[in-house]
């Protein structure tokens, strides 16, 4: 009972504090809260440079607000990553690990209570209005849209399955009536002025407002012709994504930036990575080719903000209202010999844009807090001035300078990066087009001193890359034809190694604040809050001898807790005392 009592008291503690530190993100003395824009890209990717191709994004959101760049999806995945973004929770709590069910998709969103639990229903119960268009989530479609609607929106004109990725063939449903084909018409912009006539809406309705637009853009145009069954069964056509045809002919010279990681000569990574080819020059040409079309078709979404800021601006209620600006998840096209893709852990799949601008927001700065998707649905609570959830596994992102500047020394530095399923090749050459057994936990670890990724695979295989050495993400420190270095931080390999083992053990199946202060779980007493803390070699017998080792018994599709091994977290915290395992239910 003390152990739990101190364990108890010690989460508690790391929950005020969580809270405490947040410096008020808009001016209380307001007669009602600020009106939140979120415009959400599809596939966009931070690592490749497409930011600096969007003029406008640069004009009214980097020069006006702040840029966070060490900022990362909790999983590559379109479906999994939207969910966990609007219910701040991670893939393993959400369910939704997949597109299509049975893991993934629309349907699996439903099953799991989440379309009477996320965020638009929590900001309506705080008086907000709530819009959408765009792309909610995968598997969403013609057929299932309304068993049941989205709840949770006072608008909405969705994007629908099996047309969703037809940049020239889409099909958007509008409140409670049918899908309309828009066959010839350009997705993005239908999209466009479908999102200024709701941003009319929301103005006119003079109450505070929540206004998300979600273009397909960058996403590959993808022509489905089988969405039943599992992912086995699904059968589509991918091609690079189709521009506006104003914007067919730019950016003719461009390539995809050729760092030290793209169609390197040697293989690299783990599983079936590391059994890819080298890339041919037809390939690498077919890849610029797909890079420049991804540039081509974001000047579309690039004019949305554009068009958005305008109208704030005429409306006079920009200086009140906070814009957001992100992706689900980003995007790799060579690095690794990969085709172009994403649901891998390195860095051009999970570093993804996060702008925000607004009331407080410093203007033209940059930040490398550390912050996740899971972090925004309570950081556009708190904007609400809405209670925030105890089940939240992310918190509140600091938005003004003094907020920013503490957590610079306070806030956690690690990423919970999971996955589950499969890996796609979007481009032409990939024949083999899926690959399986692409079930791994990850571990980003991001400060002043160091810049670790540590992943553990459902083959068992172990990835170590030391970012600061070796930011391409070339040499896995553990594979066994690597000449690793004897010592990292001035400590033993290993040592580091089982460190961050532990880590990556609370957060694969962590749940509320053990997911934002996973230290407390491993030291009660609260005198352990960072890898470099963990270090200290009195805890050497603790982390090397008594803790448990990240271990799958098979690869899974799907979250399948028996596979995946010892838990640290279930029904409740299992952690090492002395030399016993302990269960607090």
């Amino acid at each position: 009972m003390l152990v739990r009592a101190i364990l108890l008291l010690s989460l508690t503690a790391g929950a005020v504090f969580a809270r405490s530190d947040q410096t008020p993100l808009h001016d209380k003395s307001k007669t009602r809260p600020p009106s939140i824009v979120f415009i959400l890209l599809d596939d966009l990717d931070y690592q490749l440079k497409s930011l600096d191709y969007l003029p406008f994004v640069q004009k009214h959101l980097v020069e006006r607000g702040t840029l966070y760049r060490k900022h990362f999806c909790t999983t590559a995945l379109c479906c999994p990553s939207r969910v966990s973004l609007w219910t701040g929770k991670a893939a393993h709590n959400t369910n939704v690990t997949d597109v299509n069910p049975p893991y993934g998709g629309y349907p699996k969103f439903l099953s799991q209570g989440l379309n009477e639990n996320y965020l638009p229903v929590w900001l309506q119960n705080a008086g907000y209005n709530t819009y959408y268009t765009g792309k909610l989530f995968n598997a969403h479609t013609v057929e299932n849209y309304n068993t049941p609607h989205a709840a949770g929106f006072t608008g909405s004109d969705f994007l629908l399955d099996p047309f969703t990725y037809q940049y020239l063939n889409s099909s958007y449903q509008r409140n409670k009536d049918p899908p309309v084909s828009h066959e010839g018409e350009y997705s993005v912009d239908v999209l466009a002025e479908k999102a200024y006539g709701f941003l009319e809406d929301a103005v006119e309705a003079d109450k505070p407002f929540f206004l998300a637009i979600a273009p397909v853009a960058p996403h590959s145009n993808v022509e489905i012709t089988n969405l039943e069954g599992s992912v086995e069964d699904f059968v589509a056509n991918f091609t690079p994504p189709i521009p506006a045809a104003r914007h067919a002919h730019l950016f003719k010279d461009v390539k995809v930036p050729r760092t030290e990681n793209f169609n390197p000569e040697k293989p690299s990574g783990v599983n079936w990575i590391r059994t890819l080819e080298r890339q041919s020059q037809e390939n690498v040409d077919a890849n610029d080719h797909f890079y420049r079309n991804r540039l081509r078709s974001i000047q579309s979404a690039d004019e949305i903000v554009d068009g958005i800021i305008s109208r704030l601006e005429k409306h006079g209620i920009l200086d009140d209202t906070y814009v957001i600006f992100s992706s689900d998840n980003g995007y790799h096209i060579g690095q690794h010999r990969l085709q172009p893709g994403k649901e891998c852990s390195f860095e051009e799949d999970i570093n993804i844009p996060l702008i925000i601008r607004g009331p407080g927001v410093p203007e033209g700065e940059t930040t490398d807090i550390v912050t996740t998707h899971t972090d925004l649905a309570p950081t556009i609570l708190q904007l609400a001035g809405a209670p925030l959830r105890a089940d939240f596994d992310g918190e509140a992102i600091p938005l003004t300078k003094s907020g920013i500047s503490s957590a610079a020394k306070t806030r956690h530095e690690h990423v919970n990066v999971e996955y589950w399923g499969f890996a796609l090749g979007e481009g032409e050459f990939d024949q083999s087009r899926f690959h399986y057994n692409n079930t791994y936990k990850a571990l980003r670890v991001i400060s002043e001193h160091y810049n670790f990724h540590y992943s553990v695979w459902c083959t068992n295989e172990h990835e170590l890359y030391d970012l600061k050495t070796d930011p391409s993400q070339l040499r896995n420190l553990l594979h066994e034809g690597e000449a690793a270095p004897e010592t990292l931080l001035g400590f033993p390999l290993s040592k580091v190694v089982a460190r961050l083992d532990s880590l990556l053990f609370v957060l694969k199946s962590c749940k509320g604040q053990t997911c934002t202060r996973p230290w407390l779980a491993l030291h009660p007493a609260g005198n352990v809050a960072n890898l470099h803390d963990a270090l200290s070699p009195r805890f050497d017998n603790f982390y090397e001898t008594e803790q448990r080792r990240i271990e799958y018994s098979r690869c899974e599709a799907g979250y399948i807790v028996d596979a995946e091994g010892p838990q640290f977290e279930r029904d409740g915290f299992v952690y090492r005392h002395g030399t016993q395992w302990h269960e607090w239910v």
